[in-house]
Protein backbone atom coordinates (compact mmCIF):
# COMPACT_ATOMS: atom_id res chain seq x y z
CA UNK A 1 0.00 0.00 0.00
CA UNK A 2 1.29 3.67 -0.80
CA UNK A 3 1.48 6.22 2.03
CA UNK A 4 -1.14 8.05 0.07
CA UNK A 5 -3.38 4.77 0.68
CA UNK A 6 -2.81 4.31 4.62
CA UNK A 7 -3.21 7.78 5.03
CA UNK A 8 -7.18 7.99 3.58
CA UNK A 9 -7.32 5.06 5.52
CA UNK A 10 -6.29 6.49 8.73
CA UNK A 11 -8.42 9.41 8.21
CA UNK A 12 -11.62 7.79 7.01
CA UNK A 13 -11.13 5.18 9.31
CA UNK A 14 -10.59 7.48 12.48
CA UNK A 15 -13.96 9.55 10.47
CA UNK A 16 -16.26 6.77 11.06
CA UNK A 17 -14.88 6.12 14.99
CA UNK A 18 -15.45 9.25 15.68
CA UNK A 19 -19.22 9.49 13.74
CA UNK A 20 -18.43 12.10 11.30
CA UNK A 21 -19.36 9.70 8.84
CA UNK A 22 -22.60 7.91 10.35
CA UNK A 23 -23.75 4.87 9.64
CA UNK A 24 -25.65 3.81 6.89
CA UNK A 25 -24.59 7.50 5.57
CA UNK A 26 -23.39 7.03 1.67
CA UNK A 27 -19.23 6.94 0.83
CA UNK A 28 -18.53 9.79 -1.73
CA UNK A 29 -14.88 9.21 -3.23
CA UNK A 30 -14.46 12.58 -4.52
CA UNK A 31 -15.59 14.21 -1.36
CA UNK A 32 -13.50 11.87 0.97
CA UNK A 33 -10.44 12.28 -1.62
CA UNK A 34 -10.57 16.27 -1.02
CA UNK A 35 -10.85 16.14 2.43
CA UNK A 36 -7.95 13.67 2.61
CA UNK A 37 -5.79 15.27 0.13
CA UNK A 38 -5.34 12.49 -2.38
CA UNK A 39 -6.83 10.80 -5.74
CA UNK A 40 -9.83 8.55 -5.64
CA UNK A 41 -7.23 5.90 -6.15
CA UNK A 42 -5.93 5.99 -2.63
CA UNK A 43 -9.36 6.41 -0.63
CA UNK A 44 -10.71 3.25 -2.98
CA UNK A 45 -7.52 1.12 -1.84
CA UNK A 46 -8.33 2.53 1.62
CA UNK A 47 -12.33 1.78 0.71
CA UNK A 48 -11.44 -2.06 0.32
CA UNK A 49 -9.25 -2.22 3.60
CA UNK A 50 -12.41 -1.14 5.71
CA UNK A 51 -14.93 -3.15 4.00
CA UNK A 52 -12.75 -6.37 5.19
CA UNK A 53 -12.79 -4.73 8.74
CA UNK A 54 -16.81 -4.59 8.26
CA UNK A 55 -16.58 -0.91 9.12
CA UNK A 56 -17.94 -0.16 5.05
CA UNK A 57 -20.22 -2.32 3.28
CA UNK A 58 -21.30 -2.02 -0.09
CA UNK A 59 -24.56 -2.89 -1.84
CA UNK A 60 -25.66 -5.03 -5.18
CA UNK A 61 -25.32 -1.49 -7.05
CA UNK A 62 -21.75 -1.65 -5.26
CA UNK A 63 -22.15 1.86 -3.48
CA UNK A 64 -20.28 2.07 -0.35
CA UNK A 65 -22.09 3.31 2.84
CA UNK A 66 -20.59 3.03 6.78
CA UNK A 67 -21.81 -0.06 8.23
CA UNK A 68 -24.77 -0.58 10.17
CA UNK A 69 -24.69 -2.88 12.68
CA UNK A 70 -27.78 -4.71 14.18
CA UNK A 71 -28.10 -5.17 17.92
CA UNK A 72 -27.40 -9.21 17.82
CA UNK A 73 -24.45 -7.90 15.51
CA UNK A 74 -23.23 -6.02 18.40
CA UNK A 75 -24.14 -8.82 20.99
CA UNK A 76 -21.76 -10.99 19.04
CA UNK A 77 -18.72 -8.57 19.09
CA UNK A 78 -19.12 -7.93 22.39
CA UNK A 79 -19.48 -11.71 23.37
CA UNK A 80 -16.38 -12.51 20.91
CA UNK A 81 -14.54 -9.43 23.28
CA UNK A 82 -15.20 -10.97 26.14
CA UNK A 83 -13.63 -14.22 25.59
CA UNK A 84 -10.61 -13.10 24.08
CA UNK A 85 -10.15 -10.21 26.26
CA UNK A 86 -10.51 -12.28 29.35
CA UNK A 87 -8.13 -14.65 27.93
CA UNK A 88 -5.51 -11.64 27.22
CA UNK A 89 -5.97 -10.52 31.07
CA UNK A 90 -5.14 -14.17 32.18
CA UNK A 91 -2.35 -14.43 30.14
CA UNK A 92 -1.56 -11.01 31.32
CA UNK A 93 -1.28 -11.81 34.74
CA UNK A 94 1.13 -14.19 34.98
CA UNK A 95 3.56 -12.28 32.46
CA UNK A 96 2.79 -8.15 33.34
CA UNK A 97 5.87 -5.84 34.36
CA UNK A 98 6.05 -3.81 37.54
CA UNK A 99 6.09 -0.92 35.07
CA UNK A 100 3.10 -1.78 33.26
CA UNK A 101 0.85 -1.93 36.48
CA UNK A 102 2.17 1.76 37.48
CA UNK A 103 0.77 2.36 33.75
CA UNK A 104 -2.62 0.87 34.28
CA UNK A 105 -2.57 2.60 37.74
CA UNK A 106 -1.82 5.86 35.81
CA UNK A 107 -4.45 5.30 33.35
CA UNK A 108 -7.32 4.67 36.13
CA UNK A 109 -6.06 8.16 37.95
CA UNK A 110 -6.81 9.80 34.79
CA UNK A 111 -9.94 8.04 34.20
CA UNK A 112 -10.92 9.36 38.01
CA UNK A 113 -10.27 12.56 36.97
CA UNK A 114 -12.24 12.43 33.25
CA UNK A 115 -15.51 10.85 35.45
CA UNK A 116 -15.19 13.16 38.67
CA UNK A 117 -16.24 16.53 37.48
CA UNK A 118 -19.91 18.32 37.02
CA UNK A 119 -20.30 16.91 33.84
CA UNK A 120 -17.80 13.63 32.85
CA UNK A 121 -15.22 14.21 29.93
CA UNK A 122 -15.83 11.66 27.76
CA UNK A 123 -13.08 11.98 25.52
CA UNK A 124 -10.16 11.68 27.74
CA UNK A 125 -12.37 8.65 29.80
CA UNK A 126 -12.07 6.77 25.94
CA UNK A 127 -8.47 7.59 25.37
CA UNK A 128 -7.48 6.64 28.92
CA UNK A 129 -9.61 3.53 28.69
CA UNK A 130 -8.10 2.87 25.63
CA UNK A 131 -5.04 2.89 26.42
CA UNK A 132 -5.36 0.81 29.97
CA UNK A 133 -6.93 -1.88 27.39
CA UNK A 134 -3.96 -1.74 25.11
CA UNK A 135 -1.15 -1.67 27.95
CA UNK A 136 -3.20 -5.27 28.74
CA UNK A 137 -2.88 -6.73 25.40
CA UNK A 138 0.62 -5.98 25.56
CA UNK A 139 1.09 -7.70 28.92
CA UNK A 140 -0.70 -10.32 27.17
CA UNK A 141 1.88 -10.67 24.75
CA UNK A 142 -0.18 -12.95 22.60
CA UNK A 143 0.46 -11.82 18.45
CA UNK A 144 -2.53 -13.92 17.34
CA UNK A 145 -5.00 -12.74 20.21
CA UNK A 146 -3.91 -9.32 19.37
CA UNK A 147 -4.55 -10.00 15.95
CA UNK A 148 -8.18 -11.28 16.27
CA UNK A 149 -9.34 -8.63 18.80
CA UNK A 150 -8.22 -6.02 16.33
CA UNK A 151 -10.84 -7.91 13.64
CA UNK A 152 -13.71 -7.42 15.77
CA UNK A 153 -15.17 -4.14 14.99
CA UNK A 154 -16.34 -2.43 18.43
CA UNK A 155 -14.83 1.02 18.76
CA UNK A 156 -17.79 2.67 17.43
CA UNK A 157 -19.74 0.47 20.01
CA UNK A 158 -17.23 1.91 22.85
CA UNK A 159 -17.58 5.07 21.58
CA UNK A 160 -21.63 5.24 21.17
CA UNK A 161 -21.50 3.40 24.86
CA UNK A 162 -19.58 5.97 26.15
CA UNK A 163 -21.11 8.83 25.17
CA UNK A 164 -24.18 7.68 26.70
CA UNK A 165 -23.24 6.25 29.85
CA UNK A 166 -24.69 8.07 33.39
CA UNK A 167 -22.04 8.81 36.25
CA UNK A 168 -22.82 5.45 37.84
CA UNK A 169 -21.69 3.14 35.03
CA UNK A 170 -18.32 5.40 34.60
CA UNK A 171 -17.47 4.97 38.66
CA UNK A 172 -18.71 1.01 37.89
CA UNK A 173 -16.20 1.42 34.69
CA UNK A 174 -13.56 2.81 36.92
CA UNK A 175 -14.03 0.48 40.06
CA UNK A 176 -13.62 -2.57 37.51
CA UNK A 177 -10.35 -1.64 36.29
CA UNK A 178 -9.13 -0.79 39.97
CA UNK A 179 -10.52 -4.73 40.38
CA UNK A 180 -8.31 -6.08 37.53
CA UNK A 181 -5.01 -3.89 38.90
CA UNK A 182 -5.64 -5.71 42.38
CA UNK A 183 -5.85 -9.50 40.26
CA UNK A 184 -2.92 -8.18 38.24
CA UNK A 185 -0.67 -7.11 41.15
CA UNK A 186 -1.43 -10.78 42.78
CA UNK A 187 -0.82 -12.89 39.62
CA UNK A 188 -4.15 -14.46 39.83
CA UNK A 189 -5.24 -15.72 35.88
CA UNK A 190 -8.44 -16.54 36.90
CA UNK A 191 -9.42 -13.19 39.11
CA UNK A 192 -8.43 -11.54 36.14
CA UNK A 193 -10.41 -13.52 33.53
CA UNK A 194 -13.57 -13.30 35.50
CA UNK A 195 -13.30 -9.16 35.90
CA UNK A 196 -12.45 -8.46 32.35
CA UNK A 197 -15.55 -11.01 31.21
CA UNK A 198 -17.47 -9.20 33.39
CA UNK A 199 -16.55 -5.79 32.19
CA UNK A 200 -17.02 -6.92 28.79
CA UNK A 201 -20.43 -8.13 29.38
CA UNK A 202 -21.72 -5.18 31.70
CA UNK A 203 -20.33 -3.02 28.10
CA UNK A 204 -22.86 -4.25 26.31
CA UNK A 205 -26.13 -4.22 28.40
CA UNK A 206 -25.27 -0.62 29.19
CA UNK A 207 -25.24 -0.41 25.32
CA UNK A 208 -28.39 -2.31 24.67
CA UNK A 209 -30.59 -0.26 27.30
CA UNK A 210 -29.06 2.92 25.35
CA UNK A 211 -30.47 1.03 21.65
CA UNK A 212 -33.76 0.24 23.49
CA UNK A 213 -34.55 3.73 24.73
CA UNK A 214 -34.04 5.07 21.34
CA UNK A 215 -36.16 2.44 20.00
CA UNK A 216 -38.79 3.77 22.40
CA UNK A 217 -37.93 7.12 21.92
CA UNK A 218 -37.98 6.84 18.32
CA UNK A 219 -41.35 8.63 16.30
CA UNK A 220 -43.76 6.74 14.69
CA UNK A 221 -43.43 7.45 11.31
CA UNK A 222 -45.99 5.30 9.61
CA UNK A 223 -48.21 7.17 12.08
CA UNK A 224 -47.02 10.74 11.03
Amino acid sequence: MSRASDRAYSQIRRMILRADLVPGEQIREEQLAEVCGVSRTPVRDALRRLEAESLISRNESQRSFVAEWSLEDIAEAFQLRALLEGRAAKRAATRITAEQVRSLKACNRRIEAAISGDTPDINPFLESNRIFHATIMQAAASVRLTNILSSIVEQPVVLRTAQQYDRENLLRSHNEHQELVAAFERRDGDWAESIMAAHIHRAFHAYADVHQRELVDAPDVAAA
